[in-house]
């Protein structure tokens, strides 16, 4: 199914940036951090690229998604549902458990958190990676170029501003498939 999918979405036109094998071992275990989120499409072009990667990965998406008959096929497709509207479901301290069970794993989180535009990003993600040592994978999606591809990776120093704003500059707005539904980020995570 996932073969099929990627070869669907390069028939659109879509091009994957991909690294050369071995070139980029943090892949196999990290957070990726995928922006600009601002269409449902996002998920269906970001996962295949994510299984061209050929990594171990989780993808999370709210819940609402998982309701009647997408669900079982989400979680076979690696996604997690996440409950948005909890503040104490923990998602972090189980992501960094999961992280703790085994060396190959990948976590794709969309930090901003919505489709909607938001000045500040989520924390989330950057505590996922700061807590289980692994680093972030900022990833894009570029609908202006029709391309997937990956940016520096960035180890969390300790300073969330700091280090989202490394993540925050790789994006433009002209990125997104909604390009007004995208705030870049100015001089901090404001």
């Amino acid at each position: 199914m996932k073969r099929i999918w990627i070869a669907i979405v390069k028939l659109c036109g879509w091009k994957f940036r991909l690294p050369v094998s071995g070139e980029r071992p943090e892949l196999r275990r990290c957070v990726f951090a995928v922006a600009p989120h601002t269409a449902v499409s996002d998920f269906l072009v970001g996962a295949a690229y994510l299984w061209s990667l050929d990594v171990n990965g989780k993808i999370f998406i709210k819940k609402e998604f998982f309701r009647g008959p997408l669900g079982p096929i989400l979680r076979r497709l690696g996604a997690v549902s996440i409950d948005r509207g909890n503040r104490h479901n923990d998602m972090v301290g189980a992501a960094v458990r999961e992280f703790a069970t085994g060396d190959d794993l990948s976590i794709v989180i969309t930090p901003e958190g919505t489709r909607k535009p938001v000045k500040r990003w989520k924390r989330g993600f950057w505590e996922i990676a700061l807590q289980a040592g692994v680093p972030i994978v900022p990833a894009y999606l570029d609908f202006s170029k029709k391309e997937v591809g990956l940016f520096d990776t960035v180890w969390p120093s300790g300073d969330f501003d700091a280090d989202v704003a490394k993540v925050r500059h790789c994006y433009r707005k002209e990125m997104a498939k909604r390009p007004d539904q995208f705030i870049e980020l100015i001089e901090k995570n404001n």
